[in-house]
């Protein structure tokens, strides 16, 4: 009567096998689904025999030792939100999800009602939250709140030109007039912010004197609208900006418009003003760089992630804020993590304690946005695997009605 426990063994752990493959076969398209393979183990009626009988061993079956889960990388497919996230090596994000900490490695993000990073299930993607654009170093549910990105006062512009030294020169002593185009010979605007986020019209006049030998020397006015001053307008000489004989500013390019009192009630403004770079080639005069400290207000327009995990906030003035970073979490025993569904992992004592740390670290992956981690199923093995281990199912039934022939013929002597 052995033979048939040994086939009924036979038979359980062929319908174990089969049960393994048609998860995986059914999660082939479950992003970040890792899939699992049935190892067996044979069984004897004496774990431990001290002499082995001199006709041998008879095994009474096999048992299934592990339904062992496989961590290999999957696939990786772009996609067109920003915010799907791909692992691209080892480790798992790590959720809140109703107050419990999962994990896994389905990286599909989006954001809820509340500004939190949620996947499909409502877990919160943990990770180090931002505060004023700078990382606090703590752990916390990722949470998108700074849609309007605060103005900031321009105190710093840098202004990068070629003014041609083959202009002809002004009379000496004509005083710059900026609503005189005869008494400069080229002018430049740029746009400055004040505290409010109000933008202004900086612009800067260039006269190149004559007798200014041997090397050229260009006086610079200035004028800045939506002041207090008389007709909304500041305006005033910044101070002269020499050259050498080879073409490049020669001693000091820098020095300040200060008093830039707003009629919009903003704080008042100084501005450090740098021609550091500018040249004097027989050119056009031309504006080749301008660098700008200041911005206005901003809307919330995109999010991006980059390969260490930051979340970035884009904003419509152009500017970017940091908004908190992604961290992954790996254990010295992945395979010993518990399955939950929703495509989430829970913590076991096998699997030892989460190891969390910031992705492209020691042991961990890097993040790849905009795209996701497919799951490592080769349906072309599972469907071969399939067929085997229903020709084992097959076997080990017809070890069973072998059996009960040979006992109805025992039954009918």
């Amino acid at each position: 009567m052995s033979t048939f426990q040994t086939a009924l063994s036979g038979l359980q752990a062929a319908s174990t096998d089969l049960q393994v493959m048609g998860n995986n076969i059914s999660n082939a398209n479950t992003v970040g689904f890792k899939e699992s393979n049935a190892q067996f183990a044979d069984a004897y009626a004496s774990a431990i025999a001290g002499t082995a009988p001199a006709a041998g061993q008879i095994g009474i079956g096999t048992t299934v030792q592990t339904v062992a889960q496989q961590f290999s990388q999957g696939n990786i497919q772009t996609t067109s939100n920003p915010l799907d996230v791909a692992i691209n090596g080892t480790g798992f994000f790590q959720f809140n999800y109703n107050g419990a900490t999962v994990y896994g490695r389905n990286g599909q993000f989006q954001l809820d009602q509340n500004g939190y990073i949620v996947d499909a299930a409502g877990g919160q993607l943990i990770g180090t939250p931002a505060v004023s654009g700078a990382l606090t170093g703590g752990a916390g549910p990722l949470r998108v709140t700074a849609t309007i990105l605060a103005p900031q006062a321009t105190s710093g512009l840098s202004i990068g030109l070629n003014l041609d030294a083959g202009a002809t020169p002004i009379a000496s002593g004509t005083a710059v007039n900026i609503n005189d185009p005869t008494t400069y010979n080229y002018s430049t605007s740029t746009t400055v912010y004040d505290s409010l986020g109000s933008s202004h019209l900086l612009t800067s006049y260039y006269q190149l004197t004559s007798g200014a030998t041997p090397t050229p020397t260009w006086n610079v006015y200035y004028s800045v609208n939506g002041t207090t001053a008389a007709g909304g307008t500041t305006s005033g000489s910044f101070g002269t900006l020499p050259f050498t004989a080879t073409g490049s500013v020669s001693g000091t390019a820098s020095g300040t418009i200060a008093g830039l009192n707003w009629a919009d009630g903003a704080s008042s403004s100084t501005i450090a003003l740098n021609f550091a770079g500018s040249t004097n080639f027989s050119a056009p005069s031309a504006v080749t760089s301008v660098t700008n400290n200041g911005y206005g207000v901003g809307q919330l327009s995109n999010l991006s992630i980059n390969p260490s995990g930051v979340v970035y906030g884009v904003y419509s003035n152009g500017q970017s804020s940091i908004l908190g970073q992604i961290t992954l979490t790996n254990f010295s025993a992945p395979q010993n993590l518990q399955r939950v569904g929703n495509n989430y992992y829970a913590a076991t004592y096998q699997s030892g304690q989460p190891l969390t740390g910031q992705p492209s670290s020691t042991g961990l992956g890097t993040l790849q946005s905009s795209a996701v981690e497919q799951s490592n199923v080769n349906l072309s093995t599972q469907l071969v695997d399939l067929i085997v281990a229903q020709q084992a199912y097959q076997a080990n039934a017809q070890t069973i009605k072998t059996q009960n022939q040979v006992v109805q013929t025992l039954l009918s002597l």
